[in-house]
């Protein structure tokens, strides 16, 4: 056993595999300990908010403020002020005037300001530009000059007894507040979904979910071809045929259709991720089944087999003393493609809407439902899908790459 241990791990493949999933588990053990809560909880009202760091606007305004005086301050601010649509309606200004803008870098912020503030002016009316057009433009120019000209924001409250408006402060743009002294800052590395829900707080629990789907999915299949696939080789004849006439029954049925008909008929409330699993197991488990049978048959005419049959051992003893050890290497790595299969089966299934239910815990299948859905891979929301692709990517290369590791060991023919 040490000696096969050995074997493994040397093996790179199984290594790198290995490591790949043994962080992702204990990513999904650890950071619930470090940011608890239920993964569901909508904490935001508006949908897909960026990633990022969120600072409360009410306990900015009451923190102690510091001076600092950054010289590229201003340039910043209208950087950020000055959209793409923006940059591109400037551009498309220059044309209609028939400036040159063949050498402006759109991205260029000083140089784009110094060409606009050297030629618009807002009484001239470019022909063919609607009223609309030439609205938006003295907008977009009355702001960049307020971002410059404003050297502070006044704070007013509504006075109790004259209804009036009273001065209550000042927020000047030398202003700064340390984030650190901020009663509240939320911290959102991927940003939220379509619910307003922390996403990386949602995907770790999401996969472990579906990594627990996948070992139940992985655990069952594996248990029913194996248990078959002994009878079946060991035993021959009418238990053979019988058997393996089950076995091409649901093989000739493709078993994500079987799978998609159990699923709809069992309907939402009742599937929870047990059932799921469960039933992404009971129908996979038929290649494995007949790669067990084909093991045992060139296992059961073996001399160690012969001589536990006229030993009069039963029949049980023989398949799990005699026949069971020769291809338990093989068993692992068909538990390990299971439990791949199951993972992605539950994705698919989730993204027909056939998955577990929605409100009781997240999968990465629901996940993507729940992006696709909310039309994320249209608006630019990155974060709600393709971390999610990402983790079903590592873990489905991970399982595959332990499984091609251990074939590399166990089966001589592949051994460099």
């Amino acid at each position: 056993m040490k000696n096969t241990l050995r074997q493994i791990f040397h093996s790179p493949k199984f290594v790198v595999g290995f490591a790949i999933f043994a962080a992702i588990l204990l990513t999904v053990f650890i950071y619930p300990l470090v940011n608890p809560g239920d993964p569901l909880e909508m904490i935001g009202v508006g949908t897909f908010a960026r990633p990022g760091a969120y600072v409360s606007m009410y306990d900015a305004l009451k923190t102690d403020t510091e001076t600092l005086r950054l010289a590229d301050a201003d340039d910043n601010r209208i950087a950020k002020a000055l959209g793409a649509e923006d940059r591109v309606a400037m551009v498309e200004w220059f044309t209609t005037m028939g400036i040159d803008v063949s050498d402006l870098d759109i991205e260029d912020t000083d140089a784009l300001l110094d060409l606009w503030n050297e030629n618009y002016d807002p009484s001239v009316k470019p022909q063919g530009m609607t009223q609309a057009k030439r609205n938006y433009y003295k907008r977009l120019n009355n702001s960049l000059q307020e971002i410059r000209a404003a050297d502070q924001i006044i704070l007013a409250d509504t006075d109790g007894e004259t209804g009036e408006l009273v001065k209550t402060g000042t927020v000047t743009k030398t202003d700064y507040v340390n984030v650190g002294q901020v009663a509240n800052v939320k911290n959102l590395p991927l940003g939220t979904d379509n619910f307003g829900r922390d996403v990386l707080k949602e995907l770790v629990s999401a996969a472990g979910t579906s990594i627990v789907i996948g070992l139940i999915a992985g655990t069952v299949a594996t248990l029913i071809g194996l248990t078959l696939g002994l009878l079946s080789g060991y035993l021959g004849g009418f238990a053979d045929d019988f058997i393996m006439f089950v076995t091409n029954v649901f093989t000739v049925i493709p078993s994500f259709v079987l799978l998609i008909l159990i699923s709809y008929s069992i309907g939402q409330e009742q599937r929870g991720a047990a059932v799921v699993a469960l039933v992404i197991g009971l129908t996979s488990w038929t290649w494995t089944c007949r790669s067990v049978r084909s093991q045992v048959i060139s296992l059961r005419n073996r001399d160690h087999v012969n001589l536990s049959k006229l030993s009069g051992h039963s029949m049980l003893r023989i398949v799990l003393t005699d026949i069971l050890p020769y291809i338990a290497s093989y068993v692992v790595m068909a538990f390990i493609l299971q439990v791949s299969t199951g993972i992605l089966s539950e994705a698919q299934l989730s993204l027909l809407g056939l998955g577990p239910k929605t409100t009781e815990t997240a999968t990465l299948g629901l996940m993507m439902n729940w992006a696709m859905l909310y039309s994320a891979h249209t608006n630019g929301s990155w974060w709600a899908y393709f971390p999610v692709i990402l983790t079903i990517t590592l873990i489905s290369f991970s399982l595959n790459l332990m499984n091609t590791g251990l074939d590399q060991v166990f089966n001589p023919t592949l051994r460099d």
